[in-house]
This record gives C-alpha cells, sequence and structure tokens, in this order.
C-alpha cells in the first residue's frame, strides 16, 4: 500500500502574516471543524479497540499510551485524568513520552528517533499478554513508537495506533489502527493543530467508554472519582442527596466516611448499621 504523509501538505491558506487576528481564528476555526468528522469516521475502529480492551482489563490488563512531543504529553494527560475521574490506580493507564517526563516540558533532542527506547520502558514496566498499546503519532513514523507496537505484537501483546496518515509504518504495526484524516494543517506541518485536537478527542473515548464498560460509571454519574478537592466533595455530596434521598450533611457524612459515592452507597444500602443511623 503507498504511504502519503498528508501532514506534511502544504496549508490550504498562505500569506498568513498579512491576516488580521479575527482572519486568523476563523480561518483556523473552519479547519478545526473538519476534526470532528474526521474523528466520527474512525468510531468503528475505536469501538474494535475498545471491545478487545475491556476483557483484557477484567482480567487484570493495562493500556500504555506511546508518543512522541504532543502525542505523547496528550497520552500522558489522558492516563493521568483517569485515576481522579474514576478512581482507578495510577498504574492501570500509563502515558510513556519519548525523552521521558522532562519532554513533558522541553523537547528531548533524537528521543524519538531510537526504535527500541520504547519497548525496553514496557519490558521495565512488566508488560504482558493481557495489556494494550496504543500509539500515538500524527505521521505514523515515530521510530519510538513503531518499534515499541512492532515489539509488543511479536509479543502476543494488542497493539492499536492513533495517526493522521494512511497506511503508515505504524499502522502496519497496529492490530487496530485509527486513522483519523484531517487533512493538512493550518500553519503547514504543525500536527499540534488539527491532528492534536482529533487525538485528544479519540483518547476521551477510548478511555471514557472502557471505564463505563469496567462499572466505573452509575447512569450518568463519578460515582468512583477521587474526592480531592471541595468542589469534588459537593458534587459528591449532592450524588447521594438525589440518589438517596439524604439531608445534605448527612449525606456529606457519609461520603465523607465511605471516601467514593459509589462505596457510600453500598453500605447504606447494606443492612444492619450505618454513619447514616
Amino acid at each position: 500500500m503507498s504511504f502519503t504523509k498528508i501532514t506534511e501538505q502544504p496549508s490550504l491558506y498562505n500569506n498568513l502574516e498579512t491576516k488580521t487576528a479575527e482572519q486568523l481564528l476563523r480561518e483556523i476555526n473552519t479547519e478545526d471543524r473538519k476534526v470532528a468528522e474526521a474523528v466520527e469516521k474512525t468510531i468503528p475502529q475505536v469501538a474494535k479497540l475498545v471491545e478487545l480492551i475491556v476483557p483484557r482489563m477484567k482480567r487484570g490488563g493495562r493500556i500504555f499510551y506511546m508518543g512522541a512531543g504532543t502525542s505523547g504529553r496528550l497520552g500522558v494527560l489522558d492516563a493521568s485524568e483517569l485515576p481522579p475521574t474514576f478512581g482507578v490506580p495510577k498504574t492501570l493507564v500509563l502515558g510513556l513520552i519519548a525523552g521521558g517526563d522532562t519532554a513533558l516540558r522541553n523537547a528531548v533532542e533524537n528521543a524519538e528517533d531510537d526504535e527500541e527506547h520504547g519497548w525496553e520502558e514496557l519490558t521495565e514496566l512488566n508488560i504482558n499478554e493481557k495489556d494494550t498499546v496504543i500509539g500515538i503519532a500524527a505521521s505514523g513514523t515515530t521510530p519510538y513508537v513503531v518499534g515499541a507496537l512492532r515489539n509488543a505484537r511479536e509479543h502476543g501483546i494488542l497493539t492499536a495506533c492513533i495517526t493522521s496518515n494512511p497506511n503508515s509504518p505504524m499502522a502496519a504495526e497496529s492490530d487496530v489502527a485509527i486513522e483519523m484524516i484531517v487533512g493538512p494543517e493550518y500553519v503547514t506541518g504543525s500536527s499540534r493543530m488539527k491532528s492534536g485536537t482529533g487525538q485528544k478527542m479519540i483518547l476521551n473515548m477510548i478511555s471514557t467508554a472502557v471505564m463505563i464498560q469496567l462499572g466505573r460509571v452509575k447512569g450518568n454519574k463519578m460515582v468512583n472519582m477521587q474526592l480531592s478537592n471541595r468542589k469534588l466533595v459537593d458534587r459528591g455530596t449532592r450524588m447521594l442527596v438525589d440518589e438517596l434521598g439524604l439531608p445534605y450533611d448527612q449525606a456529606n457524612a457519609l461520603l465523607l466516611l465511605h471516601g467514593s459515592v459509589k462505596k457510600a452507597v453500598e453500605a447504606y444500602r447494606k443492612p444492619g448499621p450505618t454513619a447514616s443511623s
């Protein structure tokens, strides 16, 4: 199959430096509207991936996001948001970025060009056949990611990728290739724009759907969220007021005693004395 780097094709716009702020923003917004449409076309592949991940995680599996630059940062971002949102261990979904944590703030020269380092990092984390590796790279060519996917697949581990180019080397190493074709970037080659936006949307879809199917949401509520600030304690208290019909203060005491909405509801409904007595 042929491989065309759409992400490197010239922008549909030119002479950007001559335009007013409003002209620039309207043109950027016009391009951004294409992202949701491109993401919608990937839903069948995203659904396939979620359906493969969930049974693995029920057996103790984990998700590893792998990327460099913007793509790596977005993987780390999604992974870091899951423990407070869904109350899961911080080791359940891990984001690895070429160059390590330093690369979250500053570019690390040549880090993404090492084809073996990604797999070395995964082996240090005792990756196994219950886990899933998801490579993220707009270009679909990042050696750090391609090498990790290739080695993971050779070891019988589920692999997937999110890319903005069709038929890429990364897709060739993936059991599920999510090809989100957003077209040339507004600033030629700047994949932090449409590609980055689409990657974030797809990561949200994957992780949210997986967490829901793992039972971390009830109805439409984050009943396992970590109570890490007053806003979330108030939100959890109001969930208990709605669910159990308790006065606010009693619901608040019950929540703080048990540490999550789900545990508080289970304790309240369990036969015998509870904090609500």
